[in-house]
C-alpha cells in the first residue's frame, strides 16, 4: 500500500541521516541555538501540535546539544495569524505554522499546505522533496520579501470536509451559509455562495455555538472532537476534498538559519522530515475509533458529499485556481507545475493501487 511504503522509506532515511549526522565528525563546538517557536497549534492537539513537540523533545540529543527549541502556545509569544511577520521582521527566531495563514499576504499561498482535490500525502511529499515544490516553496517567501528558510514539518492525514448543523444535500443549501473553511477550499466556498471566514481553531467551538457561524471545517476528527464539534453540529461530512494531505512549516529567520552550522542546519532538515513520518503515521492510526465513537456515542452521522455536490466543488476549484493564476505570478507558476507532475504521476497513480470505496 502506499502509505506503508511511505512510512518505510522515511523511516529508514530518518534513521539514517540521524546516525551519520550524530556522529563524532560533528562532536566539534558549535554555537548553541535556542529556537524560541511560536506555534498556530495547541500542543494538545493529535498531529497539529504535538510535530513541534516531537522535534523539541529529540533536537538536544540529536544536535550533541548544540541546538536547543522551546514551544510557545497559540498566543503566548505570538498571535497565530502574525507568526510570519515576527520571524522574517527576528522577532522571534522560530515559528511553526501553515502557508495557507499567509493568503492575505500572498494570495494562492495555500498551494504548499494543501491543493483542493489534489495529492494525498504521497505524491505531495513526492512533489515537494524530488520535484520542484521546495525549490519553489521557499521562492514564494523570497520573492515576497519575507526574511525566512522555510522547512516542511509534518503532514496529517486527510481531513473531514465539513461539521454542519444541516444537511448539505445541494449547492443551493451552501449559499449564504456562515461557515469557517480553510485557505483554498474557503475560496471555492465563497464562490459557491457560502460566507467564508478564516478564524483560528480555538476560536471556533464559541462561533458555532453562538451561531456567528453555522458550520466548520478545522481538520481530522480526532482534533475536531477534542474540541467538542459534535455537541454543536451533527452532521459531519466527508471526504475532505479541500484537504487530502496538510503539509506544515517550520519557519526560521534566514539570519538565524545562515548563522548556524551545516550539521546544525541538518540535523533540523532531518528532525522535520522524521517529524512528517510520525505525523502521518499517528494521524492515519487514531481517526477510525473517534468517528464511531462520535456515531455510538454523540448521534454524528458520517456522511459522504454526493456525486453532484464534489462535481460543483471541483467545478469551482478549477474557476478559483484560473484566478489566482491571473492574480499572482507566483501561484500560477506553482500550479502549472504541480500540475505537470501530477499529469505524469497519474500514470503511475491510476495502474498501482487498489481501488476504494465505501462498500468494501
Amino acid at each position: 500500500m502506499r502509505r506503508s511504503t511511505l512510512a518505510i522509506v522515511y523511516l529508514v532515511v530518518a534513521v539514517f541521516l540521524m546516525v551519520s549526522i550524530s556522529g563524532p565528525a560533528f562532536a566539534k563546538k558549535e554555537k548553541p541555538v535556542l529556537l524560541k517557536v511560536p506555534s498556530t497549534y495547541s500542543s494538545a492537539l493529535p498531529g497539529l501540535g504535538t510535530t513541534t513537540t516531537w522535534v523539541a523533545e529529540r533536537i538536544q540529543t540529536a544536535s550533541n546539544g548544540s541546538l536547543k527549541m522551546k514551544v510557545y502556545e497559540p498566543g503566548k509569544l505570538i498571535a497565530p495569524f502574525e507568526i510570519l511577520d515576527a520571524v522574517s521582521e527576528g522577532k522571534v527566531n522560530a515559528g511553526y505554522s501553515i502557508s495557507g495563514y499567509w493568503e492575505g499576504k500572498m494570495p494562492g499561498s495555500s498551494i504548499f499546505s494543501t491543493v483542493p482535490f489534489g495529492p494525498e500525502a504521497g505524491e505531495f511529499l513526492a512533489w515537494m522533496y524530488h520535484g520542484n515544490g521546495r525549490k519553489l516553496y521557499q521562492e514564494m517567501y523570497d520573492t515576497g520579501g519575507y526574511n525566512v528558510h522555510v522547512i516542511p514539518c509534518g503532514i496529517i492525514a486527510p481531513e473531514t470536509g465539513g461539521w454542519f448543523k444541516k444537511p448539505i444535500n445541494s449547492v443551493d443549501d451552501l449559499k449564504g451559509l456562515k461557515i469557517r473553511y480553510y485557505g483554498l477550499g474557503g475560496k471555492v466556498l465563497q464562490k459557491l455562495g457560502a460566507s467564508v471566514s478564516l478564524i483560528p481553531g480555538g476560536e471556533i467551538f464559541p462561533a458555532l455555538e453562538k451561531n456567528a457561524i453555522e458550520a466548520t471545517e478545522f481538520s481530522m476528527p480526532a482534533i475536531d472532537t477534542r474540541l467538542g464539534f459534535y455537541k454543536i453540529a451533527k452532521y459531519n461530512y466527508f471526504p475532505g476534498w479541500h484537504q487530502q494531505a496538510t503539509l506544515f512549516e517550520l519557519l526560521i529567520n534566514k539570519d538565524t538559519w545562515n548563522a548556524m552550522s551545516e550539521h546544525q542546519q541538518m540535523v533540523l532538515e532531518v528532525l522535520c522530515k522524521a517529524a512528517t513520518l510520525d505525523a502521518f503515521a499517528y494521524t492515519e492510526s487514531i481517526q477510525a475509533n473517534v468517528m464511531k465513537e462520535n456515531v455510538e456515542k454523540h448521534g454524528v452521522q458520517n456522511l459522504y458529499y454526493s456525486k453532484e455536490l464534489l462535481a460543483a466543488f471541483e467545478g469551482a476549484w478549477m474557476e478559483v485556481a484560473k484566478e489566482l493564476s491571473a492574480e499572482s505570478p507566483m501561484f500560477k507558476k506553482s500550479w502549472e507545475d504541480l500540475s505537470a507532475f501530477r499529469e505524469t504521476y497519474n500514470l503511475w497513480e491510476n495502474h498501482a493501487f487498489l481501488p476504494r470505496g465505501l462498500d468494501k
